[in-house]
């Protein structure tokens, strides 16, 4: 069984969702938000490295998935958001976890079936997946997306890998 934790990465807040995966089969741990608060760029981005090192810590995770930045119109929201997914990965990093990234769409693909899918479909998706009895929270939610993505990606990869013949005697 692998434990996973996603990070939907956010400037005022970032969500955690984190699964336990054995087979195909996901299970859900604990999910919630992180309310970043501070008067400067630093204090924010300490308090998300702090949140997610405390969640670390509690639920010990084996492997971190994070969305990646996309950038939209406004390049000082990307930069903010760029930001405040360092903090989390350097949280990640600091204790040894290996870290993936997924582009917004390549998670969405993975939990609902289309790359342009509306925060409600995958709300509602994650509670089907997961068979959550109450949708969380939009940013726990998209980080219960994140986590379920890589958890696809890897298990995938793991039957990739198994199917692959042994080449014995190639150097």
């Amino acid at each position: 069984m692998t434990r996973i934790i996603g990070i939907d990465p956010g400037s005022r807040v970032t969500g955690y969702g984190i699964i336990d995966q054995q087979g195909q089969h996901l299970h859900y741990v604990a999910s919630g938000c992180i309310r970043v608060e501070g008067e400067t760029i630093a204090d924010r981005l300490g308090t998300i490295f702090d949140g997610v090192s405390r969640i670390i810590e509690e639920y010990h995770p084996q492997e971190m998935a994070v969305e990646r930045v996309f950038m939209n119109k406004n390049a000082d929201s990307a930069l903010k958001l760029g930001q405040a997914r360092g903090a989390a990965i350097c949280a990640g990093v600091t204790r040894a976890i290996p870290v993936s990234e997924f582009a917004a769409r390549a998670i969405k693909q993975a939990v609902v079936g289309k790359g342009a899918a509306a925060k409600e479909q995958v709300q509602h998706m994650i509670c089907v997946l997961l068979s959550l009895d109450k949708r969380p929270p939009s940013d726990a939610a998209d980080a219960l997306a994140v986590a379920i993505c890589h958890g696809h990606h890897r298990e995938t990869g793991q039957r990739v890998l198994a199917r692959q013949p042994r080449q014995e005697g190639i150097a």
